[in-house]
């Protein structure tokens, strides 16, 4: 089975008219104001699942300091779970500071998403004020047993739109902070898993941690994928396109360049997401 652990869709009402939801959001702003940045509803991730051979997809879409707007989208997200029950799992995503947040992750999860994600703190950074806004919603996921998929990006190297301003030192003290939930760092955990190399600390508080490829062929090189299971291990690396950004074809020529086993294959592009989302083989 393979699994896309990480893709955006917007409904028809944003993607139409983008511009329109700039107001108060200059994260989404920064990321989709060139007509170039392309948007997706569930047919299109759809076509290009059955077109590429993708069997599942978890979505979601933006982290909205509109709780307003989030809402639309999280709704969006549930309408199409519940019309492809069998090739869509939703996350709940928003801005984690809006201080309603936990009620709507907990509405959400209680409609029957699975999980919540992307967060994203673009403007500051994972730092004090952040993880206090994390808390409350981080222990719901624990009470549910639910993933939950957090951006950061390696704080070192080019800029680009969606470059947080987040260090190794927040990301390693956030999943300090909740050891005992499952977290899915995004874009490879900003280079963290690097650092399970060391001999005391890293490799215990990243225990309930993985990382996924999400933009992966553009940042890192191909090579990334060998060292990564050399260090961490297959099981602890998730197949995620981040679509439409990229599409799942990019990710899988650069697997296959890196002489792993089919066991170890089998494991990135979905074995190691079913298991995390609780999903029968």
């Amino acid at each position: 089975m393979i699994i896309d652990i990480h893709t955006h869709l917007y409904p028809k009402v944003i993607r139409d008219n983008r511009q329109a939801f700039f107001a108060g959001e200059p994260a989404f702003q920064l990321l989709y104001d060139s007509p170039r940045a392309k948007m997706a509803g569930p047919q299109d991730l759809l076509a290009v699942m059955d077109d590429q051979g993708v069997d599942k997809a978890v979505i979601f879409g933006f982290p909205w300091r509109s709780l307003e707007t989030a809402k639309i989208n999280n709704d969006a997200v549930a309408e199409a779970v519940a019309r492809h029950p069998d090739r869509f799992i939703g996350f709940c995503c928003l801005d984690p500071a809006h201080p309603q947040a936990p009620a709507e992750v907990e509405r959400t999860l209680t409609s029957g998403l699975g999980g919540i994600g992307e967060l994203a703190f673009y403007q500051g950074g994972i730092n004090a004020a952040a993880l206090a806004a994390l808390d409350p919603i981080m222990a719901l996921a624990k009470q549910r047993a639910c993933p939950v998929l957090i951006h950061t990006n390696e704080p070192v190297g080019h800029a680009y739109p969606g470059k947080s301003p987040n260090t190794l030192v927040q990301i390693y003290a956030m999943v300090r902070r909740y050891p005992d939930n499952t977290i899915i760092l995004a874009h490879w955990g900003g280079g963290l898993f690097f650092y399970a190399l060391l001999k005391k600390e890293v490799s215990e508080a990243m225990a309930n941690v993985v990382v996924d490829t999400a933009a992966s062929p553009f940042v890192y090189q191909p090579q990334v994928y060998r060292h990564a299971v050399d260090i961490v291990g297959a099981e602890r690396i998730l197949f995620g396109s981040d679509f439409p950004l990229l599409e799942p074809k990019r990710y899988f020529a650069e697997l296959d360049q890196n002489g792993l086993t089919p066991e170890q294959l089998a494991l990135i592009r979905g074995g190691n997401a079913a298991r995390i989302l609780g999903l029968a083989d």
